[in-house]
């Protein structure tokens, strides 16, 4: 029809298409119980997101299912990306690295070692992830993919200094990683994933 246009397809939320486990499909089965039990849908329409829910593949499956009921749709779902992840080490090395899931909330504390945060194979269900830096005398040494956002808010290097070299555009739709902290007398490394082989990640 003239004068009308197609309006473009709703961009999937960042983490819905990753995959889900019998933890996540239990957890929304028994919120969906719950609500039927205080009368917010009727047994019939239980019966029915149950067996959706139960056959889901998807994080994003399973949100559909919760998203019309109060509170927080999927607050059931991946434990290990809900819990906050504490990184603490006095003078040894520790390697967030390979796969992993992404919490929103991280903390890097160090006083004279090093510290590897590496995203790059990493499961980010998250549209932002806080990360909050500690660097007492050591190294904190952050591995970002190109596209995410990398936004450093109040980080202070007093004799220590802070190097973000991620500063690709980013693109629409990816994870923002938003750190916060500082380094007293140590070091704040920020970057992408080298493009050429033969480096090791998190060198």
């Amino acid at each position: 029809m003239a004068g009308m246009t197609d309006a473009p397809a709703p961009r999937p939320r960042p983490g819905s298409e990753l995959r889900a486990g019998h933890a996540d499909r239990d957890a929304v089965a028994e919120r969906l119980r719950e609500a039927a039990g205080d009368g917010r849908i009727d047994l019939e329409e239980l019966e029915e997101r149950l067996e959706r829910a139960f056959a889901a593949k998807t994080y994003g499956e399973l949100e559909s299912l919760v998203a019309d009921l109060p509170g927080r749709g999927t607050e059931g779902l991946a434990p290990e990306a809900r819990e906050p992840l504490v990184l603490r080490t006095v003078a040894g090395e520790i390697r967030q690295t390979g796969h992993w899931v992404v919490p929103e909330r991280i903390t890097a504390k160090n006083t004279l070692g090093q510290i590897v945060i590496d995203f790059t194979r990493a499961e980010c269900p998250h549209r932002e992830v806080r990360l909050e830096i500690d660097a007492g005398m050591g190294e904190v040494r952050i591995i970002v993919p190109r596209g995410w956002s990398v936004r450093t808010e109040g980080l202070s290097s007093g004799l220590g200094s802070v190097r973000n070299r991620a500063t690709e555009p980013p693109v629409p739709g990816m994870p923002v990683l938003r750190i916060s902290g500082g380094a007293k007398a140590g070091t704040i490394v920020v970057r992408h994933p080298y493009r050429w082989p033969g480096r090791r990640s998190g060198d």
